[in-house]
C-alpha cells in the first residue's frame, strides 16, 4: 500500500513549470505598448477590451499555475538546503496570494470601465488607490522570496548560476493594482521562463505519460468548470 504521496505530483508541477512562466509573459507582452500607470490601463481597456482581458487574464493563470511550480522547486532544494527552501517558497507562495487578490481587483475595475464609464472608473480607482487591505504586508515578502529561492535553487544545484539569477529577476517585477509592463516587467518574466520552463520538461520527461483516458477526461472536467463558473 502506498503510505507517501510527493504532492501535487509529477504532471501538475511540470505543467506549473513550463505553462506558467510562458502564460505571465504573453500577459505582459500583450500590453507592453500601453503606459504602464492605471489611468492609461483603464483608457488601454476602453480602446481595446479584448486585448487588455486577454493580457490580464494570462498574466493571472500564470501567476496561479506557479504555485505547483514553487513547489517543485521547494521538494528539490529540501534535501540539501532545507532552510533556502522553506523560507524561499513560503514567502514566493504569500506573494502569489497577494498576486491573485491584486488580479481580482483589477477585473472589477475593468467591468466600471465598462459599467459606469472610463471617466468615473478613473476617480473611483484614484480615490481608492493605496487604501489599505490584508495581503499589503505580502508584497514585501515575494520581493525577497525570489531572491531566497534562487540562492537555494543554485546552492542545492537545482538550477546553474543562470537560472538562479534569472529567477532572482523576478523579485523586480511590480507588484500591485493595474500594474502594466516596464522593461523590468519583460526582463522579470522572460527570466521566470529561462529559469523554469528547461526544468520543467525535465520533469514531464522523467517518467512514464498519462494513461489515454487522462486527456479526454482533463480536457472534460475543464470545459464542465467553465460552464458552471459562467453559470454563476
Amino acid at each position: 500500500m502506498t503510505t507517501s504521496f510527493d504532492f501535487p505530483g509529477r504532471w501538475v508541477e511540470g505543467a506549473g513549470l513550463v505553462l506558467g512562466p510562458v502564460s505571465m509573459l504573453a500577459g505582459v507582452l500583450l500590453r507592453v505598448d500601453f503606459d504602464g500607470f492605471f489611468p492609461e490601463q483603464l483608457a488601454a481597456f476602453a480602446a481595446s477590451p479584448g486585448r487588455m482581458t486577454a493580457s490580464y487574464s494570462a498574466f493571472a493563470v500564470g501567476n496561479v499555475l506557479l504555485w505547483p511550480a514553487v513547489i517543485a522547486l521547494v521538494r528539490r532544494i529540501w534535501p540539501a538546503r532545507p532552510r533556502w527552501a522553506l523560507w524561499g517558497g513560503a514567502m514566493v507562495m504569500l506573494g502569489l496570494f497577494a498576486r491573485t487578490f491584486h488580479a481580482g481587483v483589477n477585473h472589477l475595475a475593468f467591468q466600471l470601465v465598462d459599467v459606469q464609464g472610463l471617466a468615473p472608473a478613473r476617480k473611483a480607482v484614484a480615490d481608492a488607490y493605496g487604501a489599505f487591505h490584508v495581503f499589503q504586508p505580502l508584497s514585501v515578502a515575494i520581493f525577497f522570496g525570489w531572491t531566497v529561492l534562487a540562492v537555494g535553487a543554485w546552492r542545492a544545484n537545482v538550477l546553474g548560476i543562470a537560472g538562479a539569477v534569472a529567477l532572482a529577476s523576478m523579485s523586480a517585477l511590480p507588484i500591485g493594482v493595474l500594474k502594466g509592463t516596464g522593461p523590468m516587467s519583460i526582463v522579470a518574466t522572460l527570466g521566470l521562463c529561462v529559469a523554469l520552463v528547461p526544468l520543467g520538461v525535465r520533469v514531464l520527461r522523467d517518467g512514464p505519460a498519462p494513461r489515454w483516458w487522462a486527456y479526454p477526461l482533463t480536457l472534460g472536467v475543464g470545459a464542465a468548470a467553465v460552464l458552471l463558473g459562467l453559470a454563476g
